[in-house]
């Protein structure tokens, strides 16, 4: 054992050694990332006075008006250039009217502008920038990386930054405490974008998802928001991932304000929202983004190949530069304070992960792939375990509240999802990336009657112990064009010409239906400790997505989701929403997700039926394309009376009501167990399972 690994720091890290003994041989490099980011809070906290304070400087970076004086303060790092000077609307965008000083000699500016007149210098929302003369004598002009808001130009295809400053007394106040989950119920996540979020081929509002978005989420029981592509975009084909304004929030959907009521509503309806935070890569557009801000290719950034990102185009923050994390940092914060956000799902964070991004590499879960020093890149790991610290010691008026965060990693990296005191990087979840690519793997190359069980089973169980995980069938990635969703895959052209109730139904849209649910329910309740839905995937939404862009004339017929399609009961897609939303129900009111993992109990692959019990609950699928089978025999652990709590063949779910659930007297059907041992269960039970359809049985009475 080296110096590094003594006694006293391996019980920095014994939290992820007793979950994983396997990690030891590994432990050194688990100690050396833990020593640097406790010297980084230590240093934070005697430099900054705490790493909160340090995270707030938000409110002192960029351009800010104090209303009690009336003064406009400036404060900027800005290394590498001989001058600096506020320019706008204001002074005429002369760079000699409003010049900065230096206040120290690690490239930070200030400056305080006294009031006109009794009221500010610079009028709200007008445009401005910052001037920088560079030391070969060249004046650059750039928008202010602190910027509050971004607009477009009337004039060309570039964003202008804004000084945002509006009177108190316009400012939204938020009227509900943020919410906390039930003690029964796991995290279930809407993923959403406002813009597309309209039946209309146009960009959607803050306003327009408050009003008509938010109620459908709350319907179906979803308890948490994903809200992508908010963080300033230039490029709204970007998808929100190509961040050109880190501090500005999309102005193509609304103002600051309505943001604000978004959440607040959603924060009344019981929801959580999380914010997609991009911290992983920047836009590389410098006239309107940070990319190149000082005249230099390292302002913030890796300078040279390290800091471009080949496949994204893209720039790559440096993780271990003072600055780079006061800037990061202070960003989640911003978002938490100003509007309320509950936590955050972190984009391409196996790009920050590794060296090489992830790029061209396939992960065996070899562990020497995750420990390696060559390929990992620690300071980007230090970074997240700073953030996790953050979100720690921010404090909040809600009792038992905690800020939630999600990381999007292929990699698997082990401790990811533990905490940073059990020696952990710190995130509550990961996504579990490889279930939506074996969906598409099997309704791809697979016959109904080769689907394998095992292999299902195996790639929905197959995660870390201890370590959370939310699953799904397919995200915003499958949904785009050039892509399928499952649904398309299902039943492609038929949900033009099929999908009405006044035409018969077809074998491809019959077979479809029941296949969406079956695929949805084993997923949610087999695949992990929360679950993931894209917006409208949930009812099968019958065209992809696709941005306004040169390639399709800049339309937005694809760019937008069709509600109105539920709307109408002339219409299955309606059944596939209800179904979802008995679904997030069943996890509300018996809970099925925050549960240790289920015991599967039969996995038959001649007769295509699974068997399964979670939490109380017991799961019957029956996924055979022609086969039902009455009097069928499964095995369950506790004896007792069981009735059905949920039927994907019941006909307000699209199927043929093949199960009788009550009987002549109105009573629900229970199933009664004998003590007769059956697949390694200590009692069983005869039950009905039609073709392609999935039950879920609870233990009404105990014997």
């Amino acid at each position: 054992m080296s110096a590094a690994t003594d006694s006293s720091h391996i019980d920095l890290i014994k939290g992820a050694l007793d979950l994983d003994p396997w990690l030891e041989p590994y432990s050194q490099a688990l100690i050396s990332r833990q020593l640097q980011f406790r010297k980084w809070h230590a240093d934070l906290a005697q430099s900054e006075g705490s790493l909160a304070q340090f995270a707030s400087s938000y409110q002192s970076y960029g351009v800010h008006g104090d209303w009690s004086s009336k003064k406009i303060v400036v404060q900027q790092y800005i290394p590498d250039v001989d001058e600096v000077s506020l320019v706008g609307e204001f002074n005429n965008w002369d760079i000699n009217a409003h010049k900065l000083h230096k206040a120290n000699d690690f490239g930070l500016w200030k400056l305080t502008i006294d009031p006109v007149n009794g009221d500010f210098a610079i009028a709200h929302d007008s445009k401005y920038k910052i001037a920088m003369k560079k030391p070969d004598g060249e004046i650059i002009y750039r928008l202010d990386p602190w910027v509050l808001r971004a607009t477009p130009s009337t004039e060309n295809t570039l964003y202008e930054g804004r000084f945002w400053n509006p009177d108190p007394s316009t400012t939204y106040q938020f009227k509900h405490k943020r919410p906390t989950f039930n003690k029964k119920e796991g995290i279930k996540v809407y993923e959403a974008h406002v813009g597309i979020s309209t039946p209309k081929p146009e960009i959607g509002s803050y306003k327009n998802f408050t009003k008509n978005i938010l109620p459908l989420i709350h319907e179906l029981g979803y308890n948490t928001i994903q809200l992508m592509a908010v963080m300033e975009h230039a490029y709204y084909a970007s998808f929100g991932y190509q961040i050109t304004n880190f501090f500005a929030i999309s102005s193509r959907y609304g103002s600051p304000e309505d943001l604000k009521e978004l959440i607040d509503e959603a924060h009344r309806l019981g929801i959580k929202v999380l914010l997609d935070i991009v911290h992983s890569h920047s836009s590389k557009n410098v006239e309107d983004g940070i990319n190149n801000f000082n005249g230099t290719d390292h302002y913030l950034f890796h300078g040279g190949a390290k800091g471009n990102h080949d496949l994204w185009d893209s720039r790559l923050f440096n993780y271990a530069n003072h600055e780079t994390l006061r800037f990061l940092l202070s960003n989640l914060k911003y978002f938490l304070d100003v509007f309320k956000f509950d936590g955050f799902r972190f984009d391409g964070v196996t790009s920050m992960l590794y060296t090489h991004h992830g790029m061209g590499f396939g992960f065996s879960g070899d562990y020497n792939e995750y420990f390696n020093p060559e390929w990992v890149d620690q300071d980007a790991i230090v970074y997240l375990m700073l953030a996790h610290k953050l979100l720690e010691e921010i404090e909040v008026p809600e009792k038992d509240f905690k800020f939630l965060s999600i990381a999007e990693d292929v990699s698997g990296m082990p401790t990811l999802c533990l905490p940073t005191s059990q020696g952990g990087i710190g995130f509550d979840y990961r996504f579990s990336m490889a279930i939506p690519d074996m969906w598409i793997k099997i309704l791809k190359h697979l016959s109904d009657e080769e689907w394998d069980l095992g292999s299902i089973v195996f790639t929905l169980t197959n995660r870390r112990h201890g370590e959370k995980c939310i699953s799904y069938c397919e995200s915003h990635d499958q949904a785009l064009v050039g892509d399928k969703t499952i649904a398309f895959w299902l039943m492609d052209q038929e949900m033009y010409t099929n999908m009405s109730k006044l035409s018969p139904l077809t074998p491809v849209v019959d077979r479809g239906i029941s296949l969406h649910k079956l695929i949805r329910l084993v997923t949610f309740s087999l695949g992990g400790e929360g679950y993931l839905n894209f917006e409208g995937n949930e009812f099968g939404h019958p065209e992809w997505l696709d941005f306004p862009r040169a390639g399709n004339q800049e339309s937005y017929h694809y760019a937008r989701r069709q509600f109105n399609l539920i709307d109408d009961d002339l219409l299955r897609y309606k059944f596939l929403f209800d179904f979802d939303g008995a679904m997030q129900h069943l996890d509300t009111k018996y809970g099925v997700l925050d549960t240790p993992q289920a015991y599967v109990s039969l996995k038959h692959e001649g007769d295509k039926v699974l068997v399964f019990e979670r939490n109380g609950l017991l799961f019957v699928f029956n996924f055979h394309p022609t086969n039902s089978y009455p009097d069928y025999k499964i095995g369950v652990e506790t004896p007792g009376v069981y009735q059905i709590v949920l039927n994907s063949d019941d006909d307000k779910f699209g199927g043929h009501n093949r199960i009788l659930e009550v009987d002549d007297k109105g009573e629900k059907l229970q199933f009664f167990t004998n003590n007769e041992r059956w697949n390694d269960r200590s009692n069983s039970l005869m039950v009905y399972i039609p073709s392609r359809t999935a039950l879920v049985l609870q233990l009404k009475d105990k014997v």
